[in-house]
């Protein structure tokens, strides 16, 4: 039986102007392979709430740890956001006449049940093949890159100490405390393949090879990849490494005849490595993930596996919605 919609619902939906929240909650419901994701938690997810208390329903609860990792909220933070924005609450499928939202405890239990049981990257994953069906994870070179996550330096916590797990690592002339998302990126769609988390101070380099997935003939990187090819790991990989070259060589040879050539190849390949930014650009800037949220690797790099699943979501939005649109036609 279908539930008659409240007075607050029908006020919502006859309002004439749609915003950019409306807009983007409405893609990514239209472009999330919910049952998918549905069935990667399902067989972990309670059937019972404890003392006889029925649970929140699993589509309602990702639907809310979806709308948070999307608008880079607390836990509190997207309890909040349920009361008062109507956007979110349609997305997430909670009329207020009728019932509470589900508050902060509850989705904190659901994170850790997710972490516990490593179903963020199962979720990732999810995603990925739902993609990969679709014919945009094509896996024939990968993009290489890292970025930095800074981490809270404050003492004043409970433990009296910086989180132990992160460190400082130095780019350009200035000291970043925190941890490092490194990312495997399909060198044709853009679209994230491989996500790896480690502290701030590990080089770039030796992750190279963990963020291939085997099948790749290219890859590319930046001049923090130099020397790659000749690190032990590497060296039986059938794998073609562009990675670009110092600035102070080419500083060196410009002007020359052979500067001119060299300018047109790096030209090209940093042409090819541009993809590895717009994933990062979604999570930081759309998703508002500059800073971690928890303590330790292990929680920050589970919810790594999120953002960038979503991300590549939102990245393929466009094509995603174009292919339903023809397909319908």
């Amino acid at each position: 039986m279908t539930k008659q919609a409240s007075f607050s619902e029908l006020e919502y939906a006859s309002k004439k102007k749609q915003t950019r929240r409306d807009r983007f909650l409405a893609e990514i419901e239209a472009v999330t392979p919910w049952s998918e994701l549905e069935r990667t938690v399902a067989p972990f997810y309670p059937s019972s709430g404890g003392r006889g208390r029925p649970p929140i329903g699993l589509s309602r609860m990702m639907r809310m740890y979806v709308a948070q990792q999307c608008f880079g909220l607390s836990d509190e933070g997207i309890e909040d956001a349920l009361y008062d924005s109507q956007a979110i609450r349609r997305f997430v499928g909670i009329d207020l006449a009728r019932e509470a939202a589900p508050d902060a405890t509850t989705l904190l239990k659901f994170r850790r049940l997710l972490e516990t049981h490593q179903l963020t990257e199962s979720i990732f994953n999810a995603i990925n093949t739902h993609l990969a069906e679709k014919g945009l994870l094509l896996r024939e070179g990968t993009i290489v890159d890292a970025t930095l996550v800074a981490a809270p330096p404050s003492t004043k916590n409970r433990d009296g100490k910086r989180d132990a797990e992160m460190h400082q690592a130095k780019k350009g002339n200035q000291w970043h405390f925190g941890m490092k998302a490194h990312i495997g990126v399909d060198a044709r769609s853009g679209l994230v393949h491989t996500v790896i988390g480690t502290a701030a101070n590990v080089s770039d380099v030796t992750q190279a090879q963990a963020l291939l997935h085997g099948g790749e003939t290219d890859a590319f990187g930046d001049a923090g990849y130099q020397g790659v090819e000749r690190r032990e790991e590497n060296l039986e990989l059938p794998v073609t490494w562009h990675v670009a070259m110092r600035p102070s060589k080419r500083k060196a040879l410009k002007g020359t005849p052979l500067g001119e050539l060299v300018e047109r190849i790096e030209h090209a390949k940093a042409s090819i490595r541009a993809k590895v930014e717009h994933p990062f650009h979604v999570v930081k800037n759309l998703f508002r993930h500059r800073k971690t949220r928890y303590r330790g690797l292990a929680k920050n790099t589970a919810q790594l596996f999120s953002l960038f699943g979503f991300a590549n979501l939102v990245l393929a939005r466009r094509w995603l919605l174009d292919a339903d649109t023809q397909g319908a036609s």
